[in-house]
């Protein structure tokens, strides 16, 4: 849906700051539902790599990082400040995408976009299981993973880990139909903060050319 110099959102994506200790050896997809119930708000910083397989050794490139801040649903910030500085703006209503280098903003509408993309699952609604065919995926690297594959046939990305430790995403593996895979790890998290009510508002910066 998208097209980045960095690798795609991640959509969006959190990190584990706060402890649920009821949740702790919680399977995934329980944490997960748990998660999604409890959290109407979040903010945090992320980290995202891609990962190619190059004659089978895996390669890791286009490292990128920033912070997020989301409103469910449909409402977000998405600023990447490294390497690039690029800005993802959603009011529940339009995505506004502002290239500082160029000085240049893109608007679409929201509508559906969000759908069976990884940023449904950080920004959407919590009726997640009409988009995605949630199971678990096993214990990796201290983690409890959990799988999501979108329903739909025409989605960016075939395949979509979330891994989970105390009660909250702390990585996300996005795996496209092209054998790629972006990485993304969420830091500093804080859940259900207060927000002004025009947190989400876009303002096109001075001069900027917009497309709609």
């Amino acid at each position: 849906m998208f097209d980045y110099r960095v690798p795609a959102l991640a959509t969006l994506v959190l990190a584990c700051a706060l402890a649920l200790p009821g949740l702790v050896h919680a399977a995934a997809l329980e944490q997960f539902k748990s998660f999604v119930a409890s959290t109407q708000s979040a903010r945090g910083e992320f980290t995202q790599h891609l990962v190619k397989i190059d004659s089978g050794t895996a390669k890791i490139s286009n490292r990128s990082s920033g912070t997020f801040t989301f409103a469910r649903p449909g409402k977000f910030i998405w600023t990447y400040q490294k390497p690039y500085e690029q800005l993802l703006q959603a009011d529940g209503e339009k995505l506004y995408i502002y290239d500082k280098d160029l000085n240049q903003v893109t608007i679409k509408k929201l509508g559906n976009a969000l759908g069976s993309s990884p940023a449904a699952i950080l920004f959407g609604s919590n009726d997640l299981e009409k988009n995605f065919t949630l199971k678990e995926a096993g214990t990796k690297n201290g983690l409890e993973w959990l799988e999501a594959t979108p329903k739909a046939k025409d989605t960016t990305f075939d395949h979509i880990g979330i891994g989970l430790r105390n009660g909250l995403p702390e990585a996300m593996e996005l795996r496209d139909s092209f054998g790629q895979v972006s990485l993304l790890s969420f830091t500093k998290f804080e859940k259900n903060p207060s927000m002004p009510a025009h947190q989400f508002k876009f303002t096109v910066p001075k001069g900027a050319d917009v497309f709609q």
